[in-house]
């Protein structure tokens, strides 16, 4: 498989999750061990101190920690096995951006670390998450094509 065609359905896969319905307007580039998603802020996705909630966050950072480990597996889906997520500073609008890469592969087990900024380029949270091999293979998933 051309390594540059995985990329292309893993994008796809994430955008076509049913998940992405509740986050409009996000966006996925995934390259080799790396990962970048952006989010508009919207107030769908606050708290009641009218900013960001914290789901939100994690979120962000587990999938752009995800997809970077999925850029290496090619042949099973990977589900995250554990995340510790470290929030920093509150945010309330323009566009989050969170980047992942790949820290350390083995044969079963990845760890990648994520790192989530607001519109300014400002680090506002950070995680590191542990991934693990399935037995089901990507290409038993529906949207992944």
């Amino acid at each position: 498989m051309i390594i540059e065609e995985h990329y292309r359905k893993l994008e796809k896969l994430y955008l076509s999750a049913n998940v992405q319905q509740l986050f409009s307007g996000s966006t996925i580039a995934v390259s080799h061990s790396k990962s970048e998603i952006t989010l508009p802020v919207d107030p769908k996705y606050f708290h009641g101190a009218q900013a960001i909630h914290g789901a939100t966050y994690f979120k962000l950072l587990d999938d752009a920690a995800y997809f970077a480990v999925a850029s290496l597996v090619t042949d099973v889906f990977i589900v995250t096995s554990s995340f510790q997520i470290n929030l920093i500073r509150p945010v309330t609008s323009g566009t989050l951006r969170a980047v992942g890469t790949v820290r350390s592969v083995a044969k079963n087990l990845f760890v990648a670390e994520a790192t989530l900024y607001n519109e300014r380029g400002k680090e506002v949270a950070f995680g590191t998450g542990q991934f693990m091999r399935t037995a089901q293979p990507w290409g038993s998933l529906e949207n992944y094509e």
